[in-house]
C-alpha cells in the first residue's frame, strides 16, 4: 500500500479562510498538503468550489456538516457535495443537548447515512472526548457505531480526543478496521498540559497512530489543530514538515 494522502481540516484556518478563502487554500497547497476537509465553503457555489480546487491543485477529501443541517437540508447538502466532488460527509460535533439517548441519535445517523450511501457518498461520524464516557458500560461512541449499519455510518477517528479521554488511539483504530476511512492526526502537548500541539511536537506516538490507521484501512490522514499558540499557518507548516519526517 502506498503512502496515505495528507489533508488539512480547514477549521484550523477558520479566521484565515474568512478573510481570504481562495488565498488560504493556495497557501495550504504551497505548504504541501494534498487535500482539504471543509468546515464551510466560503460562500462559493459547488461549481465555483470545484473550479477553485482544480485551479489550485487541491483535492476535496471531505466536509464537516452540522447535524442540524444534515437533519434539515440533507437533499441540498448531498447535491452540493456531489457537484463539488466531495465524497465524505461528516457529522462533526454534538451539542450538549444531543449527548444522551444515543440509540435514538444512532437511528438518525443511520438514516442520514443510508441516504448518503444511496447517493453514492459516504457518511462518517467524528468524535471528541465525551463519546468515550461510558453508557451502561459501553463507550457512547461504540454505542453509536454498534447501532448503525456499517454500510451507512463510518468513523472519522479523532486520535487526539481519544487519547485525551485516556483511550489508546491505535488500538481503538484497529477495532474499526474496514469502517475507518478518515483519521484526524493531531498531537497532545503533555499530560500536565493536555492542549493541542503541532503534529510531532507533543507526546503522542504519531508513527504508531498512522500505522494503525493504515492497518485499519484508512484512505486519508487529516491534520487538525483546534487551537494554535502561534500563527495557524505556521502551525500547519510545522505539522506537515514533521509528518514528512515521521511518515516519509
Amino acid at each position: 500500500m502506498g503512502k496515505l494522502p495528507i489533508g488539512l481540516q480547514l477549521y484550523t484556518l477558520r479566521n484565515e479562510t474568512e478573510e481570504d478563502f481562495a488565498g488560504t487554500l493556495q497557501k495550504v497547497k504551497d505548504i504541501g498538503y494534498e487535500g482539504v476537509e471543509f468546515a464551510g465553503f466560503g460562500g462559493y457555489s459547488a461549481s465555483e468550489l470545484k473550479e477553485l480546487l482544480a485551479s489550485i491543485g487541491l483535492q476535496a477529501f471531505s466536509s464537516h456538516v452540522p447535524l442540524q443541517t444534515l437533519r434539515d437540508d440533507l437533499e441540498e447538502t448531498i447535491r452540493y457535495h456531489k457537484e463539488a466532488g466531495i465524497h465524505y460527509i461528516i457529522c462533526p460535533f454534538l451539542d450538549e443537548s444531543e449527548r444522551s439517548e444515543y440509540e435514538l441519535l444512532a437511528a438518525t445517523l443511520d438514516e442520514i447515512g443510508g441516504t448518503c450511501r444511496e447517493a453514492g457518498l459516504t457518511f462518517c461520524y467524528h468524535n471528541h472526548d465525551f463519546e468515550f464516557e461510558r453508557v451502561d458500560g459501553e463507550y457512547a461512541l461504540d454505542l453509536i457505531m454498534n447501532h448503525t449499519m456499517p454500510a451507512n455510518v463510518s468513523l472519522e477517528l479523532d486520535t487526539y480526543w481519544a487519547e485525551r479521554a485516556g483511550v489508546n488511539a491505535p488500538g481503538y483504530s484497529k477495532s474499526y478496521t474496514g469502517r475507518l476511512p478518515l483519521v484526524h492526526i493531531k498531537d497532545l502537548k503533555s499530560k500536565d498540559n493536555p492542549t493541542f500541539a503541532e503534529v510531532g511536537e507533543g507526546i503522542l506516538d504519531i508513527s504508531v497512530i498512522i500505522a494503525a490507521a493504515e492497518e485499519a484501512g484508512a484512505n486519508y490522514l487529516i491534520v487538525e489543530q483546534d487551537l494554535c499558540e502561534r500563527s495557524p499557518l505556521e502551525s500547519i507548516e510545522i505539522s506537515y514538515k514533521n509528518l514528512q519526517r515521521i511518515y516519509p
